[in-house]
C-alpha cells in the first residue's frame, strides 16, 4: 500500500472511568452489565436539581504524584492515566525515543475535550473572587486551554509529529480517533495515541444541563437514571473521565511484533446544520455520517454485527439515531446488536467518543456485546435489535463493529472496526 492508503491498528486501549481505574476494570464492569453512577454527596449539589452524576471510580489523586496533578486539569489528570496504560499495553517501554520502536518525529497524540479545563476556570475565579489576584494559580492558563489533555499526552509520550485536540462537543473523543487515522494514513505519524477526556462534573455544568433539560432528575434511583432506549427515559446523566487508543500503520505494529486488537477501517463525518443543541429528528445528518464512512471504505453492511451507539437516554437523541442505521443499513441493521453503555457509565461528553471506542475494539477483540441496562419497556420507536439483559456473543470469522458519537451544534461521527 502508498503512504496515502495505509492500513491503521488498533495496539493499545487504556481508560480510567466510572466503572473502574483501567480498561480491563472497564470492560468487566460493562459486561457485567454495572452502573458507574451515584449520589453526589458535596455541599453544593444539594441546591441544585440533580444531584446524581457518575464520578470516576479511581481518583487520579491515588495514582498522580500531586507535585505533578497540581498543574494539570483533572480532565488532563484523567487523559495521562489512560495513556499510560494504552501505552504499555501497545508493548512500549518509555516514551518515543528513549524505546527504539518508536520514532519520537512519527509519534502523534490527538486528545480531544468537548469543555476543556471548565473546573480550573471556575475553581480559579472563586479563588481570583475571594482571595484576590496574587491567589490565582500561576498554572490556570496552561490548566484551563482545550488542548491541555492533548498537550500533556504529546509531552508524556514525546510526540513531535503533532499534538492536536479537536473540538466537536460530545462527538470530539470519536472525532480525534478519526483524526488520528488520517495522520497515519497520509504518513504524518506511524504511531498516535488518541481519544478524549472530560472533567466537568461542577455545579455551574450541571445546573446549566439541568436547566436546559437534558439531564435527567431521577435523583432517587442514580444507578436506574441512564436509559437509553427505554420509553421512560428522561436525559443523560453527566460523567467524567478518559478512554484512550494507541494506533499505528500495520507495517509499523508488524516491524516491532506489536499484538493488535483490530483495524481502524475509518470514519464517516458531516453536520445536522439544524440546531446549536436539538438532533436533527430524522437522522439525517447521521445517516450521511453512515453513508460517508461507507462510500470511504470496503466496509460492508452485511459485515456490520455490532454498535456502540451514541444512545445518551434523550428522548429525541435516541430514536434519530436508531432512525438514521435503519435508513442506511435497512434489513441488515437486523443482524447489529446494539450496546448503549452510556447507561451503564454516563455521558462523559467528549470523553465519551474515546471510551466508546475502547469499548468498542474490545467488544471486537472479546467477540462480545455489553448489556444496555435500565431497558425495562423499549421506546416502540426503536426499531432494532439492543442488547438487553446480559452480554449477547458476537459471530466468529471476519467481523465488523462501528462507533456513533453526536455532539451539540450537529456534528456527527461514525468510526468503524473490523477484526483482524
Amino acid at each position: 500500500m502508498n503512504a496515502t492508503n495505509r492500513t491503521v491498528v488498533v495496539t493499545g486501549v487504556g481508560a480510567t472511568t466510572p466503572l473502574g481505574g483501567d480498561s480491563a476494570t472497564t470492560w468487566e464492569g460493562m459486561v457485567a452489565g454495572r452502573s458507574g453512577v451515584g449520589v453526589l454527596t458535596e455541599e453544593w449539589a444539594q441546591e441544585l436539581p440533580v444531584k446524581i452524576a457518575a464520578r470516576v471510580a479511581v481518583e487520579p489523586l491515588e495514582r498522580l504524584p500531586k507535585p505533578v496533578a497540581r498543574k494539570l486539569d483533572r480532565s488532563a489528570q484523567f487523559a495521562l492515566l489512560a495513556t499510560r496504560e494504552a501505552w504499555a499495553d501497545a508493548g512500549f517501554t518509555a516514551r518515543a525515543g528513549d524505546d527504539a520502536a518508536a520514532d519520537p518525529t512519527r509519534v502523534g497524540a490527538v486528545v480531544a475535550s468537548g469543555i476543556g479545563g471548565v473546573t480550573t476556570l471556575l475553581d480559579q475565579y472563586d479563588v481570583l473572587k475571594e482571595k484576590g489576584a496574587r491567589r490565582v494559580s500561576p498554572h490556570t492558563v496552561p490548566m484551563l486551554m482545550p488542548n491541555s489533555p492533548a498537550a500533556n499526552v504529546g509531552l508524556e509520550i514525546n510526540a513531535q509529529a503533532g499534538a492536536h485536540a479537536p473540538v466537536s462537543a460530545c462527538a470530539s473523543g470519536a472525532e480525534a480517533v478519526g483524526y488520528a487515522v488520517e495522520m497515519i494514513r497520509t504518513g504524518r505519524a506511524d504511531v498516535v495515541v488518541a481519544g478524549g477526556t472530560e472533567a466537568a462534573i461542577h455545579p455551574l455544568p450541571i445546573a446549566a444541563f439541568a436547566n436546559m433539560m437534558a439531564l435527567s432528575k431521577n435523583n432517587d434511583d442514580p444507578q436506574g437514571a441512564s436509559r437509553p432506549y427505554d420509553k421512560g427515559r428522561d436525559g443523560f446523566v453527566l460523567g467524567e473521565g478518559a478512554g484512550v487508543v494507541v494506533l499505528e500503520s500495520a507495517e509499523h505494529a508488524a516491524r516491532r511484533g506489536a499484538r493488535v486488537y483490530c483495524e481502524i477501517l475509518g470514519q464517516g463525518l458531516s453536520g445536522d446544520a439544524h440546531h446549536i443543541a436539538q438532533p436533527e429528528p430524522t437522522g439525517r445528518g447521521i445517516a450521511t455520517a453512515l453513508q460517508n464512512l461507507l462510500d470511504s471504505s470496503d466496509l460492508k453492511p452485511e459485515q456490520v454485527v455490532h454498535l456502540n451507539a451514541h444512545a445518551t437516554s434523550t428522548p429525541q437523541g435516541d430514536v434519530a439515531e436508531v432512525k438514521a442505521l435503519r435508513r442506511v443499513l435497512g434489513e441488515e441493521l437486523d443482524h447489529v446488536a446494539i450496546s448503549a453503555t452510556k447507561s451503564m457509565t454516563g455521558h462523559l461528553l467528549g470523553g465519551a467518543g474515546g471510551i466508546e471506542t475502547v469499548a468498542t475494539v474490545l467488544a471486537l477483540h472479546h467477540r462480545l456485546a455489553p448489556p444496555t441496562i435500565n431497558l425495562d419497556e423499549l421506546d416502540p420507536e426503536v426499531d432494532a435489535d439492543v442488547v438487553r439483559g446480559e452480554a449477547r456473543v458476537l459471530p466468529s470469522g471476519t467481523i465488523a463493529a462501528i462507533n456513533n458519537s453526536f455532539g451539540f451544534g450537529g456534528h456527527n461521527v461514525v468510526l468503524a472496526m473490523r477484526t483482524v
